[in-house]
């Protein structure tokens, strides 16, 4: 996980502070759950090609290739 600072208004604060004591959640979930909600009822186009195939010429270990899906997905992550 990354961690990213967001700052409410008061009020939110403290409804967001009510919330988590009433279900036993955690304010971070709570945040966490509100965004993926947000984003999964966004009717933006989503691009979901496939990963690109790599061919470097030579073989590579689990740990390169996993660096290199990574570098990818993040360079299309940013473009969102």
């Amino acid at each position: 996980m990354v961690k990213t600072t967001v700052y409410l208004p008061d009020e939110l604060e403290v409804r967001l502070d009510a919330e988590a004591a009433a279900t036993g959640v955690s304010k971070a979930e709570l945040i966490r759950r509100g965004i993926s909600m947000l984003l999964d009822a966004s009717e933006r186009p989503r691009n979901d090609a496939p990963l690109p195939v790599f061919h470097s010429g030579r073989s590579r270990d689990a740990d390169e290739m996993r660096e290199d899906i990574y570098q990818q997905i993040k360079r299309r992550s940013a473009r969102r």
